[in-house]
This record gives C-alpha cells, structure tokens and sequence, in this order.
C-alpha cells in the first residue's frame, strides 16, 4: 500500500483528463497532478469502443482541443485518430509520465479537519489497494458506465445460434465477411456500423424501433481544403474553422428550437435527396421534433449511399422474439441473421463509479446541483467534467479545465484551501442537467444519477458554449455561491468566509 499526495488528482486519462492536465501545466506553474486510468492506455472512450467504423459525432475542428490544433481535413475522424491525437497531445505537453493505468479509483471521502481528498485505488491485475490524497479531485471520466452498455433481453434470444455482440465490447476476432448482420439501434453507433460492415457481409440490416433525425455533412472540409491549397498556415485554417463550426452547431441547435417544424422539412428534404426514392422516407422520418434527441451526422452520406447499392436495408418496427436463424418483428416478417449487433445504448454513471463521501457521509449526486455546470453544491474541491448534449463535448470539457486552472490560480494567490458550492433550496428543480428536452434513452435512464438543474444562474445549465465561454473564462472567480475556507494553525481549516464577501 502507498501514499503520495498532489495537488490535483484527476480520474480519467481521456478527452478531458488530458485537458484538464494540459490546462494546470499551462497556468499553475508547480502545481502537482497525478491522473488515474483504469485501462491501460491513453484515451478513455476512445480506446474502449472498437467497433468497425468508429468515428466522432462532431466535427474535429470543435471535438478537438482549442489549445492543439487538429491539422486533418476529415470532418469526422475515425477512433484510430482520435486516439493518436489524444495520445500526441499528452506526449507533447509531458502528461503521460504523470499517469497511473490499470488503476481503479474505488472511493473518495473529503476530510475537512485535513482539507484534503483521500482517494483509495486498486490495481486491477494485482489486486493491490493504493492510497493517494489531493487537494482537488477532477472527475474526467464522462458519464458512461465503461464495464457495460445498456442490453435490453429480448424474447427467445437464448435460443438464437448466431453470434450476439454489444459494440461496447467487440471481438478482436469477430469476421463478418460473408454473414447476414442485423443491427438493432438508430443511433450514432448503429448509422456508423451499417456503412462500415457492409461492404464485406453479405447483407446489413438495420433494425430500429423508431426512426432518428440524420444529417449527411462532407467526408472532408471543402472549405479547410480550399484554404490548405491556397497554402493559408494551419493555424489560420484552424481558427477560422473552429469558429465557423462552433457557430454553425449553435446556429443549428438554436433554429430546431425556435422553428422546429420548418428544420424538420430541411433534415427531411435533404436525407430525401440523398436517398433518391429508392428508400421508404417512414425510415427517417421520427415522431419528435428535430434535438428533442441528439441529431446524428454521416459522412459523405456514407449510410445513404449503403442503402441505395442495395448492400443494407432498414426495418423499422419492434422485435417479437428472436429465432434459431435471426429475429421475427411485429409484422411477422423474420429477418435472417448469423451476426446481431444490440447497438441499444449506454449505460449511464459518474465519476468512474467511484463512491464519493464528505467526512463519511456518502455524496448522492441526483440530490446536488451544478455550479457552472462543473463543481457539484455542498462538495469541497471537487470538479465534475461533463460536455454538452447538443455539441461537442470536448468544447465544454476544455471551458471547464480552464476554469479548473483560473480557480485554483485564484485560491492559491489569496491562501485559500477550500473552495464549495453553496446552493439555496430557491435554486433546486426536479430536473436533471441533462434538460428535459432531450429524450433520448440514455438520458432518461441517467435521470437516477446525474445532477439537478437549478432554477437560475449559477445552477442553470444552458448548454451554450457562448455563454459558458463567458462565465467559466470571463467572469471573476469570487462570487456569491462560493464559500472559500482559509488555512488555518495545525493545518485545520478556518471559519468559512461569507459567501458574499469577494475575495
């Protein structure tokens, strides 16, 4: 068993730990950090999921970091990369010798006599506990459960002779050349395995209960090749795209809110150009309006141009039970399979599944509210990194890790060691900071876990990278709704300071 103390520990070696790593390098000079990764190596979700086709939902320019350029032309870049430029970025700024992998953070308990985290870990090949304490603990970890993905049980699968697989646990040896694959989902993962799988199996059959909003963007930035041609420097090209598309994805969102039914004849118009009229529209044709649930994106209109040569199919109907040889829906209709994918979601948790306690009294997270959307009420020195739902997540992730850095900086310059959110019951709603008006299954199955939304600002979750911006970079440190806490003789804390004062 060891014991070895930072000043910031942070759970998870993936998007965001490795921002929030780069951001203390880059602004608290002599600040100490460690991380903790359970796997074994850099890249969280990314080097998790390897299903055929894995790729991102946004657009690179803004999925990637704002302090590192992404130099690619690819729209949307395929897990491989991702991971690379995960793994460059933290070789690049000397994160990875400040990593521990195949370290499990089991539980945290904040002790405010000691002003510190106590943070117990376990190796998972060994078996051995390990003890780190902190000043601050960053959870970076997302809020997905990495152990397993949602997996409804289906009528009569037991008796199905194919192979069944989840895309969060995929066989490295898993051939598909030649098989009959039916994926059941319309998600993200599901559009992105129909067009990767296709062209080696015999056929690919995606079967959706409902259908979702899909939008084809270009394989590559036409305007990003224009520019590169023309020889403008990579970093102009990255400026000027990050902006346009953080506009663009603003712009997008804000006008399926304002004018849902005019955004749903342009999705609709569109994906029925794509398809020809060789595809029935029913299909892609969903019964909410458009960011009632996350839109999902293709590119080239890979998923399209599947469907039209005939080498994928879509059935949209609710599955009976399964058979020896596939799946039977409401219809009656079986659909042959030697390979089924449940591409049905994801399992929703925080912090890694790490128990988190303040001096012994367990943290129960759906009972707290968000500060800005990153420290969670009534919780010392603790830092939840969580992107938005409605744009790239690594745009958040990187806003909150600034702020990370601009609120120790600020703690360290005045002699503060604790600083907690302090929410009023004024503040407090039922519902959940993921909104409700997004109602997707993931969300609402997240529900028993995750935050509360609060009724105003601080507590308000807006998910506008714009005003976000604004608060977690702009905007003085002190405020009213934090209690910052002075050393004290002995190493005690002091009396807390009064929430108003300004420090």
């Amino acid at each position: 068993m060891e014991n070895r103390h930072v000043d910031v520990l942070i759970i998870g070696a993936g998007l965001s730990g490795i921002s929030v790593a780069c951001h203390l390098l880059a602004g608290n000079p002599g600040t100490t950090y460690e991380i903790i990764e359970r796997r074994s190596g850099i890249g969280g979700t990314w080097d998790l999921f390897r299903y055929p086709g894995i790729r991102s939902d946004s657009d690179m320019y803004t999925f990637g970091y704002g302090f590192r350029a992404w130099h690619g032309t690819k729209v949307l870049a395929d897990g491989t990369d991702i991971r690379r430029y995960i793994r460059e970025t933290a070789e690049e700024h000397g994160v990875t010798d400040h990593i521990r992998f195949g370290r499990r953070a089991v539980r945290a308990d904040w002790s405010g006599d000691e002003g510190r985290w106590t943070v117990e870990t376990l190796d998972e090949a060994t078996g051995e506990t390990h003890v780190l304490t902190a000043r601050f603990l960053v959870g970076a970890t997302g809020y997905y459960d990495y152990d397993g993905g949602h997996r409804p049980q289906f009528p009569g699968e037991e008796r199905f002779r194919g192979t069944l697989v989840h895309p969060q646990h995929w066989p490295r040896d898993l051939d598909h050349t030649g098989k009959r694959v039916v994926v059941i989902g319309s998600g993200a993962t599901a559009i992105t395995l129909v067009p990767a799988m296709a062209p080696e199996a015999a056929h690919v059959t995606m079967l959706q209960r409902s259908p979702t909003y899909v939008m084809a963007l270009p394989a590559d930035d036409p305007l990003s090749v224009l520019l590169r041609k023309l020889r403008v420097p990579a970093g102009v090209v990255h400026r000027l795209g990050r902006a346009r598309n953080i506009a663009m994805q603003r712009g997008l969102y804000a006008l399926c809110r304002k004018a849902p039914r005019l955004m749903r004849k342009v999705l609709l118009g569109a994906v029925r150009a794509r398809l020809g009229g060789d595809v029935d529209m029913r299909h892609f044709t969903p019964s909410y309006k458009p960011w009632d649930q996350r839109l999902c994106v293709v590119p080239g209109g890979d998923l399209f141009t599947t469907l039209r040569n005939g080498k994928a199919s879509v059935v949209t109907d609710h599955i009976e039970t399964f058979t020896e040889t596939g799946v039977t829906v409401g219809s009656g209709e079986e659909i042959p399979a030697d390979i089924v994918v449940t591409a049905t979601g994801l399992r929703m948790q925080l912090a890694g599944g790490m128990e988190l306690t303040v001096d012994g009294t367990p943290v129960v997270t759906r009972d707290r509210l968000l500060y800005k959307g990153v420290m969670l009420d009534g919780v010392p020195n603790l830092v939840m990194i969580i992107g938005y739902t409605n744009a790239s997540w690594t745009l958040k992730a990187d806003l909150a890790a600034a702020y990370v850095s601009r609120l120790i900086d600020h703690m360290d310059r005045h002699g503060l060691t604790a600083v907690t959110p302090v929410a009023t019951e004024a503040d407090r709603s039922q519902i959940s900071v993921m909104g409700e008006s997004l109602t997707s299954g993931y969300i609402a199955r997240g529900d028993a876990i995750m935050p509360r939304q609060g009724t105003r600002d601080p507590w308000r979750i807006r998910n506008n990278y714009y005003r976000d911006r604004r608060a977690l970079r702009r905007s003085p440190v002190a405020d009213p709704a934090l209690r910052f806490d002075r050393a004290a003789p002995h190493g005690r804390s002091a009396p807390p300071q009064d929430r108003t004062a300004a420090v």
